[in-house]
């Protein structure tokens, strides 16, 4: 039986290889939707990139919701010096014509986690994580129903690339990030830790393009387009490709490894807002309460990636 998940996401082109990798692996994962999210761009972008991800991939059956526009309790940061204008700049790909659902993104993610077998949904946060803090707020009896949130965020190893001391998803929205770690469920966080070493060198782009498909294609033009940025900033050899490490995580957890630890979310810090405390060494005395992976085998990642981009 495949697991059933759902996506929440603010693509962005790292979010879109994530959720083809996910429509690409089927006999694993049943995406029972995807619900849109502000962050690297506004909304009216990301709903609608979401659906063009889909189109991509000849899923159009995918049911796509519209969320929040705008963090809890801040004015919305988005990352077009990073994904471009659109969120996918690099390939060129058709305006969607599969629909937006008409149900908001939160009112979708509580009746699927009351309607399905309690712990049968695992929730997979890409972006910030302000739709997955409103339903646990709106819906507090949802919490016990999660099977767990495997999420792309947060930073200690490696500390920010927004900030000094912050990852983009959690500092775009620190008070929705507190809500969702202290909500009770089981998490597992894949920080820049993991994902800079997930690294889209020259040779594993021109796989994907190798792939002569019209996936393998536009990720190629995607991972191209975004690499030049962080290629930049980093002196890397490539470009970090975050958010398909949770799809991953999900198809082959032995790839990975970390720890379950302590990891609190500073909301008040001058210097240090949005960063992801993550109690490594175990001195803090507080419970653990996520998976805190740090590290992954980059080869393994590639090859399960270029594997399944090759299905679709």
């Amino acid at each position: 039986m495949p697991r059933k998940i759902i996506i929440d996401t603010d693509p962005g082109q790292d979010d879109a290889v994530a959720i083809l990798l996910a429509l690409a692996s089927p006999d694993e994962l049943q995406v029972l939707g995807i619900t849109a999210v502000a962050g690297n761009v506004p909304l009216a972008l990301t709903q609608k990139n979401a659906r063009i991800v889909c189109e991509l991939a000849g899923k159009v059956d995918v049911p796509i919701f519209a969320g929040c526009d705008r963090p809890l309790a801040r004015d919305l940061v988005t990352a077009e010096h990073v994904h471009g204008k659109t969120g996918l700049d690099g390939p060129t790909l058709p305006d969607p014509v599969m629909p937006l659902q008409e149900a908001h993104a939160v009112d979708f993610l509580i009746e699927t986690l009351k309607r399905e077998p309690a712990g049968s949904v695992t929730l997979c946060p890409l972006g910030p994580l302000t739709n997955i803090a409103t339903a646990l707020k709106s819906a507090p009896e949802i919490a016990p129903r999660i099977g767990g949130i495997v999420l792309m965020g947060g930073a200690y190893f490696q500390v920010g690339n927004i900030t000094p001391a912050a990852e983009f998803n959690i500092y775009v929205d620190p008070e929705a990030a507190e809500i969702v770690f202290k909500s009770g469920v089981p998490i597992t966080v894949i920080p820049l830790d993991v994902t800079h070493k997930a690294l889209v060198t020259r040779p594993r782009n021109d796989a994907f393009r190798a792939l002569g498909n019209r996936v393998g294609v536009a990720v190629a033009q995607m991972t191209d387009f975004f690499e030049r940025f962080d290629k930049a900033k980093y002196g890397s050899l490539g470009a970090p490709l975050h958010d398909p490490c949770v799809t991953a995580y999900l198809l082959r957890p032995d790839l990975f490894s970390g720890r379950h630890v302590n990891v609190e979310i500073e909301t008040e810090g001058r210097f240090t807002r949005g960063m992801t405390v993550a109690d490594w060494w175990g001195v803090s005395g507080r419970a653990p309460n996520a998976t805190f992976i740090g590290d992954v085998d980059a080869e393994g990642f590639f090859a399960l990636l270029t594997d399944r981009l090759a299905r679709l």
